[in-house]
């Protein structure tokens, strides 16, 4: 077997144990927390984005497909939405911790996407206020369960946390192996200056990998910026615009479709002017 092959294998073998413990925890949470933190948001009223922002932190994708609903059924702001989907982490918490990323680094990404979800959330409920855009009253009754989105496991606990385990890792497996084939057959000095590392462009196309609806794409980026092939811009834009199936739920259940692309935009110009801004003055965060 080549060598880095197996150096690809052993990498991933030696994170199983963190990746368990650590989806364990954020399973019991999820499990305990989802239902409260989800009417938390509903009754915040104009302060949502405040509070969706703090809740959108805890990663994968069940918090955003929830309150993908609720705005669907009018019980939250579009604001309250873009921030939880602009500060949600998906599966880079957990990958960032199991990689022993320093706590100081993990912290400066976290901050970074929650304001950013507080500001563009609390700016786009403003605008849209001065612009009198109602929200609509519309009830499409819709819950996760209807709409299939696979984020609450049947099962329990244990269950879930060992099919999140082994479907990341395995995301991981695919994902470093094709990264130490590359380095092995191009180079690493070569993967380093690739496209994702240019200033604008960057940010412009980690932004569009973000919004892939899967948890794969929260994957990729938070590998790339690991092994030092995008800038500090281009993560956070792709961090930023990521938010796991909650937009596949968004454009499931809600109506009028012409509001989803508004999201949708809305979604993915913030988290590029925000990467785009970051790399001209000269913000890294260095792992």
């Amino acid at each position: 077997m080549p060598e880095y092959i197996l150096d690809s294998l052993l990498d991933v073998l030696k994170l199983l144990p963190y990746l368990f413990l650590t989806y364990l925890v954020l399973e019991i949470i999820e499990h305990k927390a989802m239902d409260k933190a989800a009417a938390l948001v509903q009754k915040a009223g104009r302060f949502g984005p405040v509070i969706g922002g703090l809740l959108g932190l805890l990663p994968q994708c069940g918090f955003s497909t929830v309150v993908s609903n609720l705005y669907a059924d009018r019980l939250v702001t579009g604001g309250t939405l873009l921030a939880i989907f602009l500060a949600t982490s998906d599966e880079m918490l957990p990958i960032l911790i199991s990689e022993s990323v320093p706590a100081g680094v993990i912290f400066k990404i976290l901050g970074v996407k929650l304001v950013s979800g507080l500001f563009v959330g609390l700016l786009f409920d403003l605008v849209r206020r001065a612009m009198k855009v109602r929200e609509g009253d519309v009830n499409l009754h819709a819950v996760c369960e209807t709409t299939h989105c696979g984020c609450e496991e049947e099962g329990g606990v244990l269950k879930g946390t060992l099919k999140h385990t082994f479907s990341i890792a395995l995301f991981i497996l695919v994902i470093t192996l094709a990264l130490n084939t590359a380095i092995h057959f191009i180079g690493e000095d070569v993967l380093r200056g690739l496209i994702l590392n240019k200033p604008v462009v960057g940010p412009l196309i980690a932004g569009i990998v973000g919004l892939i609806p899967n948890c794969a794409a929260s994957v990729i980026i938070t590998e790339l910026f690991l092994e030092g092939a995008m800038t500090t811009g281009a993560m956070l834009a792709g961090l930023l615009a990521g938010s796991g199936v909650g937009l596949l739920v968004l454009f499931r259940v809600n109506r009028p479709m012409k509001d989803n692309f508004v999201l949708l935009a809305s979604l993915y110009a913030a988290a590029i002017v925000i990467g785009i801004v970051l790399d001209l003055v000269g913000f890294v965060i260095t792992v």
